[in-house]
């Protein structure tokens, strides 16, 4: 698969405050960003379940993102909906170059 690779814009790595979603767009496609420590997550931004922004939602005590929804929950690493219903994030690469957020979209 070829990637492209696309800078967040109007957002850095050193501004991006930890353990709090936030919500991009990149070529029409809504992306959730979420750094913990020094990990940077990006992410479909809206919940595969019912279509909810999930960056309008939190982050619980295990760092999983919880739908404002329905309160399903998925891993930032992996996308995987750790509360059972067997829904998936789609997930994307990311890249910190210069302090700049570039994520890997397929075109």
């Amino acid at each position: 698969m070829i990637f492209t690779w696309h800078k967040a814009e109007g957002i850095n790595a050193s501004t991006l405050a930890e353990n709090t979603l936030h919500e991009i767009s990149i070529d029409e496609r809504l992306i959730g960003l979420l750094k913990r420590g020094n990990d940077i997550y990006a992410f479909t931004a809206l919940c595969p379940h019912a279509g909810a922004h999930l960056c309008e939602g939190w982050i619980d005590a295990r760092g999983r993102i919880v739908c404002p929804l329905h309160g399903y929950r998925y891993d930032p690493r992996n996308g995987y909906n750790t509360s059972g219903e067997g829904y998936k994030l789609r997930t994307y690469n990311v890249e910190v170059r210069n302090d700049e957020i570039f994520i890997a979209i397929l075109p």
